[in-house]
């Protein structure tokens, strides 16, 4: 989307035809799933309608299938009705990232992923479920399933998606009269032997011990065996029943990115030079979580192999050079190389608890705590595409500083034709006689 603006805003009028291909008609911003998780963001403002945003370009809901380089030509399959080829003269991959996973008995059926706002919502709705249940049961076996919250995943996603959860959850259990926060059991396992990697060693031990002190387990250098029927089995011994399981172990590259016969580096992501083109051509660019960028920064401090981290700080700036390039590339001018110093990173933990590594030159500002989790809402909000979704998201936050925060669980929303299908189905012929018999 910003190099779809970009490209769009360089451009000189009838110049090109921009079109935008993309299975949802939206871009989400994904450091806020957390945040609309826990219900502190509405899930309307997380995400970003891309013909508002761009009126100039075609915007087509679809997928592409496959890419003849030799001809230029993208296949299409729409949402409904045949595929068919469309023609470019440039062409830019950013297809992101999908959540990583392994071959673990039990985690397809039972796994919750954390990569788009529909599984956000999703999450938000079960926990709050659950809730529902341990309230209403007598059974002791049922009510210890429901409240128990097992989280895979110590890196940013993980990480904030426990605190914000955890906060969401305590503030629901004041509202009901059989559930209390010492009922619930929350678990975080993550195989590296810290969480929070991307803020450093202290942030991320102080993070640790942040989250244990509110009653979260967490198991370091360790993995999930399987989680058949919720009955999740640790590598280090632990066995607990769930009937929520997060997924946030990482990402990998849209594995569609194999079929199209591009460059592709060992761990599946296109290759591309330091001007974001694709190797081995001049007409293709990528960029974001999908693309192998060189880090320049890295690298001329003497590390031949670094390559940019998958993150939205460097995505969005990628995604202006990457414009600026594809416009150069139109009027045949030089490439710019895209070239970005680590501004460091934010991370939110519930309501009023952060961690934040800001970097200004070699000098690097360790915080913690509130004021750590006002960086990370000033610096997101401010990074949120559009003035319109800023000012819904700072409005979302001020109105939650004055009034409580709703914890009510739309869980019909996933199946909402349920209760109109069972009152206009036919009612059963055997129960017809029956029902005539009665009327006489």
């Amino acid at each position: 989307m910003y190099a779809a603006r970009r490209i769009l805003k360089k451009m000189r009028y009838g110049e090109a035809t921009v079109t935008v291909v993309d299975p949802r008609s939206y871009m989400t911003y994904q450091p806020f799933l957390p945040e609309a998780a826990a219900g502190s963001i509405s899930p309307r403002h997380v995400v970003v309608p891309l013909r508002r945003v761009l009126p100039r370009a075609e915007v087509l809901t679809g997928r592409v299938t496959t890419i003849d380089q030799d001809r230029k030509v993208a296949t299409i399959a729409p949402l409904v009705g045949e595929a068919y080829e469309l023609p470019f003269d440039y062409l830019v991959i950013a297809m992101g990232a999908v959540s990583r996973t392994f071959p673990i008995p039990g985690l397809a059926e039972n796994g919750i992923g954390m990569k788009g706002i529909e599984e956000s919502i999703g999450l938000r709705n079960h926990v709050l479920e659950q809730l529902d249940k341990a309230d209403s049961t007598t059974d002791e076996e049922i009510r210890r399933k429901a409240l128990t919250f097992v989280f895979v995943g110590g890196g940013f996603a993980g990480a904030e998606t426990i605190g914000e959860v955890e906060d969401m959850a305590r503030d629901a259990a004041k509202h009901y009269r059989n559930v209390k926060r010492e009922d619930m059991r929350f678990v975080l396992v993550d195989a590296a032997p810290r969480i929070l990697p991307e803020v450093g060693e202290k942030l991320g031990q102080y993070g640790k011990e942040h989250l244990a002190s509110r009653g979260i387990e967490i198991h370091l250098e360790t993995s999930m065996d399987s989680c058949v029927d919720g009955h999740v089995v640790l590598k280090n011994g632990l066995e607990v029943d769930a009937n929520t399981i997060v997924w946030t172990a990482g990402v990998k590259p849209n594995p569609a990115l194999a079929r199209f016969g591009l460059p592709l580096g060992p761990r599946g992501h296109v290759d591309t030079q330091a001007t974001l083109q694709v190797q081995g051509t001049d007409y293709i660019w990528a960029a974001g979580d999908n693309a192998q960028v060189p880090d320049m920064i890295g690298r001329r401090a003497g590390n031949e192999n670094a390559w940019c981290p998958p993150n939205a700080q460097h995505a969005l700036r990628q995604a202006k050079v990457l414009g600026d390039n594809v416009v150069s590339g139109m009027r045949g001018f030089p490439q710019k190389e895209y070239s970005h110093a680590n501004k460091g990173a934010v991370a939110g933990l519930g309501l009023h608890k952060g961690v934040a590594m800001i970097v200004m030159g070699k000098m690097k500002i360790k915080l913690k705590g509130r004021l750590a989790w006002y960086m990370h809402r000033g610096y997101h909000g401010m990074a949120m595409p559009t003035w319109n979704r800023k000012i819904r998201v700072f409005a979302d936050w001020t109105l939650g500083m004055f009034l409580k925060r709703e914890v009510v669980s739309l869980g019909a929303m996933e199946n909402p034709r349920e209760e109109f299908y069972e009152a206009a189905k036919p009612a059963p012929r055997d129960a017809a006689p029956a029902q005539k018999a009665k009327a006489s």
